[in-house]
């Protein structure tokens, strides 16, 4: 059974679930494969708080327990679906609880899905422009994996970053995080010129680094440049992890 750590952010963990079943070859009821989601926001903090100094307890503490509880609840893999998470200090956090729990449960890693994805379905990209929160823009995850594939990071500049993109997220006015469905339209407006931004610093494709702005850029392209949703390439890591022969083709 697939395990998803939801709540971070909460529709984040429903689209993961969605892009799931979009990704699997069934055509019943029962040839979906097992997938368990729960949510529990109240137990983690924000992630990129605690990366900006702004909250001192460690994301990946309450990962560990919603992961634990998911495999007590017959998960054999899971995911989260949030990039921040996957900084350093929150992933080692999460994998060293698991591991002194003694968990069995393999813990799959967005960052390294989408490096795989990167290299599957845009081989030629060499230039990755990257939207995401400042947190997981200050936090490097995406610029050193990016690096150690022999790729280029491409960033937002900083102005920009935290008055239009971050705040295209976290805005309690406009944001995705409050307004997630519908996602408001300046901050899909606010998205998208920092995809221009992007396309005009040379990005050959442009990732989704954040799990919510595909809740308001749900295109595959903009002003000609692809872009890449991290969910995705989760959502079809843990379908191969379970069963790779329920995996669909990717489009050709």
């Amino acid at each position: 059974m697939i395990g998803i750590v939801g709540g971070v952010g909460p529709y984040a963990g429903l689209d993961l679930v969605r892009n799931i079943f979009d990704q699997t070859l069934a055509r019943t009821d029962q040839e979906h494969l097992d997938v368990a989601m729960l949510s529990m926001p109240s137990s983690i903090t924000d992630r990129t708080e605690f990366l900006l100094g702004q909250n001192g307890e460690n994301p990946g503490l309450g990962i560990a327990d919603v992961i634990k509880r998911l495999e007590a609840a017959g998960a054999t893999v899971a995911g989260i679906p949030c990039n921040t998470a996957h900084a350093d200090e929150i992933f080692s956090c999460t994998v060293n609880e698991l591991q002194q729990a003694g968990s069995e449960i393999r813990l799959l890693n967005l960052i390294e899905e989408v490096i795989a994805s990167i290299r599957e379905r845009h081989p030629y990209a060499v230039n990755i422009g990257v939207l995401s929160t400042t947190g997981t823009q200050k936090s490097g995850v995406y610029t050193r994996a990016l690096e150690a594939a022999d790729l280029r990071a491409v960033s937002i500049e900083p102005d920009m970053q935290e008055k239009l993109i971050h705040a295209a997220i976290y805005s309690p006015s406009f944001g995705i995080k409050a307004h997630s469905n519908p996602a408001t339209s300046r901050a899909r407006q606010e998205l998208i010129t920092g995809i221009s931004q992007l396309k005009a610093l040379g990005a050959d494709l442009v990732l989704k680094g954040c799990t919510e702005i595909a809740l308001a850029i749900p295109e595959e392209e903009i002003e000609g440049v692809p872009l890449l949703d991290p969910s995705i390439s989760l959502a079809r890591a843990l379908i191969a992890a379970i069963d790779p022969s329920k995996l669909k083709p990717l489009p050709s």
